[in-house]
């Protein structure tokens, strides 16, 4: 069957443009499902140790790669490919190394997506493959711990001690609340309540934030640090009264050498992440020396030593005195504790201190592989693979969420979680805040810093309690962010985030910290209220 097609130009119809195709559908379909016997014999074999040869991708294997890497397959079930069909396992012939598999070079290519790893050098690459286990998808898994952890490259909001900030996925900043010292990064010491973007960070994409009590520190995607507030960077012989106040982000001298992926702020102390895993930590004249043996005022960063030297970090969380740390194996994750032993809050069944990480042996003992954590002031909290979370520390108001105010020194899980799967959790200064697989947020501890829970009768809440009114807005929440340490009254406040990108705040907004407007003399919300005027979708 022959089909006349005839092509228009600007000026009309044009002779030259008709075509004549023929159809290739024929006159008797049934007749086309009779395929050669050459072709029939062709089988889609993919178990096994069947022959890659008879594997119908097997002929073009750069769709088989485009399929992995744009779907961004977790590296699990890339490995699960290679298990399961030795076209997957065997050598793909690509560049840059003809040797890699398939399930490889798209782990490669997945990993090539990510802002920290386009700027590592190919020695670079090598050394943290070997730091992984020697394989691309392990470096995959690296990653995306530390994303999953963090929300690097993703939108958030951060409750600080009465400021905060909140990041855009493109890298926007935007501060609010108190701003005696700065730390609001906009020129000025004014504190102001509507959100709004730092204009001397443009062309800087930010990536991560931390918030310390009056002042506020940010990581670039080329991995920079800027830091603007109380400075306890510039000159280590400066006293704690004399310490200066800077009111626009400034590059951290001391952290050039470094390519810093997260910070986090203690009140004695600072701790900052490198793109390989390494953890450094500052110490500005308190009392807690965290990992090294340099004087009380030393503001240079220094590896921590111990058993964390060759050992991969992907998230690092800091209390008041103490630093956690998720180290990466590749064989699953675990979790090395430092600093203060006060109240058990290292988690080691002791309340002794500790100058050197130590591995928190419990999560074995729990069976339980732990994949984000989360420092309060006086607590801790993680999230399993499994989805239990559990808790350890000062067991004030509640805050543990075991039914009681007693101290725990391991962790232990939360039984009032047992019937939900977290993905998230947030330890605050007694709150804790944890979100559901579907959503959901629950609360416990403390009602003074606001559970979102409105005018609760009781007086703290000692076991989890879904909070309603995030539920009421028919929003699935993804993220919260609480208040770690408070410096000064009016000041414990808490952020939630939905899928959309909408945020909701709650608790003490005094000084603007909520973003939202209170009207006079009302100095908290006891319901979450939507923040106007930022974009985190």
């Amino acid at each position: 069957m022959d089909t006349t097609v005839t092509t228009a130009t600007s000026n009309g119809v044009s002779p030259a443009a008709t075509l004549q195709i023929h159809s290739i559908i024929p006159e008797n379909p049934t007749m086309a499902m009779e395929l050669p016997s050459s072709f029939v014999c062709l089988k889609r074999q993919c178990l096994g140790n069947s022959p890659p040869g008879e594997f119908f991708l097997a002929s073009c294997p750069s769709i088989a790669l485009h399929v992995l890497t744009t779907c961004d397959l977790d590296p699990r079930d890339l490995a699960k490919l290679e298990a399961t069909c030795s076209f997957f396992r065997k050598p793909a012939s690509f560049s840059p190394d003809l040797e890699l598999s398939i399930s490889e070079v798209a782990a490669l290519d997945i990993c090539q997506k990510r802002a920290i790893f386009k700027r590592m050098g190919e020695e670079e690459r090598q050394e943290i493959k070997r730091k992984c286990g020697g394989s691309w998808k392990l470096v995959l898994s690296f990653l995306l711990a530390g994303e999953f952890g963090n929300r690097r490259e993703k939108s958030q909001p951060l409750a600080g001690p009465g400021h905060s900030i909140a990041l855009t996925s493109k890298g926007v900043v935007y501060s609010f609340g108190s701003n005696g010292s700065g730390q609001l990064g906009h020129g000025t010491v004014e504190d102001a309540w509507q959100p709004r973007p730092i204009r001397s960070l443009n062309g800087i994409r930010i990536i991560q934030a931390a918030l310390g009590a009056d002042r506020t520190m940010l990581i670039s995607d080329a991995g920079d640090v800027y830091a603007f507030g109380k400075d306890c960077f510039s000159d280590p012989g400066l006293d704690v009264q004399e310490t200066k106040v800077i009111t626009t982000p400034q590059r951290v001298k001391s952290l050039t050498e470094i390519f810093v992926v997260q910070a986090a702020i203690g009140y004695h102390f600072t701790a900052v992440l490198s793109r390989e895993g390494r953890v450094y930590t500052l110490s500005w004249g308190k009392d807690e020396r965290l990992g090294h043996g340099t004087d009380l005022n030393c503001s240079l960063p220094h590896p921590l030593l111990g058993a964390l030297e060759n050992i991969p970090v992907v998230q690092i969380a800091a209390g008041f005195c103490y630093l956690l740390a998720l180290a990466f194996h590749p064989t699953g994750m675990s979790v090395y504790s430092v600093g203060c032993g006060l109240g058990g809050k290292l988690g080691h069944g002791s309340t002794t201190s500790e100058k050197q990480p130590r591995l928190i042996e419990q999560f074995s003992l729990l069976k339980m592989e732990p994949v984000m954590i989360s420092a309060g002031a006086w607590h801790a909290a993680v999230v399993g693979r499994d989805g239990r979370v559990c808790t350890w520390g000062w067991g004030r108001y509640g805050c543990l969420g075991h039914g009681t105010e007693d101290l725990e020194l391991a962790p232990k899980v939360v039984e009032g979680l047992k019937d939900v799967k977290a993905v998230h959790v947030a330890a605050g200064e007694y709150t804790t805040f944890v979100v559901s697989d579907d959503g959901q947020v629950y609360s416990f501890g403390c009602s003074e810093a606001n559970l979102g829970q409105g005018d609760v009768e009781e007086n703290n809440t000692l076991t989890p309690k879904l909070v309603s009114s995030l539920k009421e807005t028919k929003e699935r929440v993804v993220h919260v962010s609480s208040t770690k340490s408070v410096s000064f009254p009016w000041t414990g406040h808490t952020f939630a985030m939905t899928e959309s990108g909408t945020v909701y705040a709650f608790g003490s907004g005094g000084r603007g910290q909520l973003g939202v407007n209170l009207g006079d003399n009302i100095m908290e919300r006891a319901e979450p209220a939507k923040v106007i005027g930022i974009d985190l979708s």
